[in-house]
């Protein structure tokens, strides 16, 4: 596993960690989000998107539906990226951010993340 970069972005109170991954192999999806939930225990939700080859996932981890996972995998197919994971863990600050504000924040992380990838 070969992580690219990291990014942190603060939205009402809730911190969102961002981090880039690129894979030799899909299997590391696992180890990946096992490693970051341990170094992460407090965290509300652990959510990612990856392709790696003809596959692809995708999680909200309890986030409302489509709200986290798919802005994450649809920044992926746009900017062409394949063997690559996004993981964004989310700090809850206690308060909601509604589904649009959510999503956005989602999508602006993760783009922060990839932006400068020289690697694709």
């Amino acid at each position: 596993m070969n992580l690219i970069k990291s990014n942190t972005l603060e939205i009402k109170k809730s911190k969102f960690i961002a981090y880039y991954y690129k894979l030799d192999d899909q299997k590391e999806v696992v180890n990946i989000l096992k490693e970051l939930r341990k170094e992460h225990k407090k965290a509300k939700h652990i959510v990612y998107a990856y392709r790696f080859g003809n596959t692809a996932g995708k999680s909200d981890d309890k986030e409302p539906n489509n709200t986290a996972g798919l802005p994450l995998y649809n920044l992926l197919e746009m900017q062409n990226l394949n063997n690559s994971l996004i993981v964004v863990v989310r700090y809850f600050g206690g308060i909601k951010l509604g589904a649009g504000l959510l999503m956005r924040t989602y999508k602006n992380v993760g783009a922060n993340v990839i932006k400068n990838d020289q690697s694709h």
